[in-house]
């Protein structure tokens, strides 16, 4: 137990900030900090590095029209259930710098990293911002307080570049087919954003578990 009573628990997420169900999994995670001390292990992952930078019609990704349709009705119910305000999910876009930036600035310290992170996904998902576009990126880490010198670095930083390389290779050797991944151990995963029970119940289990290893 930690000094704020509640239970230790550590997460392994695999994400992407064009991901809609992972702006879902992101509120229904912190919704986990009610009941646990809990600390985020973030493998950024990116799901459509074929997608350009300005950004196209989410008709181009190639899903099957009923499928996607189910897709959406999901994801909206989701939303509903978490107090999320999607714009209609009609627009996507390349997140490489995205995850990049938000790689650097975790250097910023939690509260800087954490700001940028939810900023991302506002930005995109309810305000239809390209978060495919550099000078958009700029301007949303600026309003978050990454500092200038990680700023400048964010995208020409090689660590940055092996880190998403790494997390690539941690995806394929875990098996990682969908984003988001929780990991609360190596057996105990949800793939995708489950319900909130789901949640609960797998961060329990979790939870006891490290605690007993």
């Amino acid at each position: 137990m930690t000094g704020t009573s509640k239970p230790a628990l550590l997460a392994t997420v695999f994400t992407d900030y064009i991901c809609p169900f992972c702006y879902v999994g992101d509120v229904r995670l912190e919704r986990l900090r009610e009941y646990f001390d809990l600390k985020i292990n973030w493998c950024f992952l990116e799901i459509h590095p074929e997608t350009p930078a300005e950004g196209m019609h989410t008709s181009c990704l190639g899903y099957d029209g009923p499928l996607w349709r189910q897709m959406m009705d999901n994801l909206s119910s989701m939303a509903r259930e978490d107090g999320i305000r999607f714009r209609p999910h009609d627009f996507t876009t390349n997140s490489h710098k995205s995850l990049l930036l938000a790689e650097a600035a975790r250097e910023a310290g939690v509260g800087v990293f954490y700001r940028l992170h939810r900023r991302l996904f506002e930005a995109f998902f309810t305000e239809g911002l390209n978060i495919g576009d550099q000078n958009v990126l700029q301007e949303l880490a600026r309003q978050a307080g990454v500092p200038e010198d990680i700023l400048a670095r964010a995208w020409s930083d090689s660590r940055y570049e092996q880190r998403l390389k790494d997390y690539q290779g941690a995806a394929r050797e875990l098996e990682v087919t969908a984003t988001p991944t929780v990991f609360f151990s190596q057996k105990n995963r949800l793939n995708g954003a489950l319900p909130f029970e789901t949640f609960l119940k797998a961060a329990r289990a979790g939870a006891e578990e490290q605690q007993a290893g």
